[in-house]
């Protein structure tokens, strides 16, 4: 990560999780963030209006039109795209601080920004999360029961784009059982956190007890 992070903290990773809608990846970074100390989510903003049980600063970040472009302008994102017809940008600062910090940070983003961040920050992880079949993809979205026939059935359309883009990913997970597509993510952090860069960190009084 950038150089300004101190050589005394072992810095964390920025992670892309990615997924065509439907295929549980809320749920599941979730249930990520539940179970993994260290782990955050990066809250987006977006230009979308807000949908029933959702929270200003907790689920996304809420701004109109004009105050997205007036930070497109500023260059005060990682990653922005529109999807739906609607904006959707990750903050640099709100996103970088807290990898600097040494905490693993999670970006809820679709493949254009993913995109967009690789290029930035080829450091970075990045995994997409798969339905197990078409038929169970719509049959989610249609369980959700807030969406119309024409709405789901462009969301599907739209699904099989963003899984075409599955080989831009360092990490696919098949969300069939729950527990298992979750087994899967925690493995993914722990992996990258034992990795010889990150403990070189962590372990530094240990090794040079050992070596001395």
């Amino acid at each position: 990560m950038p150089e300004t992070i101190k050589a005394t903290v072992a810095p964390g990773t920025l992670y892309i999780i990615s997924a065509p809608s439907g295929a549980g990846k809320t749920s599941l970074v979730k249930a990520l963030v539940d179970a993994v100390p260290g782990l955050q989510v990066s809250v987006s903003h977006t230009t979308r209006p807000m949908r029933p049980g959702e929270r200003n600063g907790v689920h996304y970040h809420f701004v109109d039109p004009a105050a997205f472009q007036a930070m497109i302008e500023a260059g005060e994102f990682i990653e922005y795209a529109t999807v739906f017809g609607n904006f959707y940008g990750t903050s640099l600062r709100g996103a970088l601080d807290k990898v600097r910090e040494g905490v693993d940070v999670i970006l809820e983003i679709d493949w254009q920004g993913a995109q967009q961040v690789r290029l930035k920050f080829p450091e970075c992880v990045s995994v997409f999360i798969l339905p197990p079949s078409r038929a169970i993809l719509e049959q989610r979205l249609r369980d959700r029961g807030q969406d119309s026939d024409e709405v789901i059935a462009r969301r599907t359309r739209e699904a099989v784009v963003e899984m075409s883009h599955h080989a831009e990913f360092d990490y696919l997970v098949v969300n069939d059982d729950f527990n298992t597509a979750l087994d899967d993510l925690r493995a993914i952090v722990r992996a990258r956190r034992l990795g010889r860069q990150n403990q070189l960190l962590r372990l530094r009084d240990l090794l040079a007890e050992l070596l001395a």
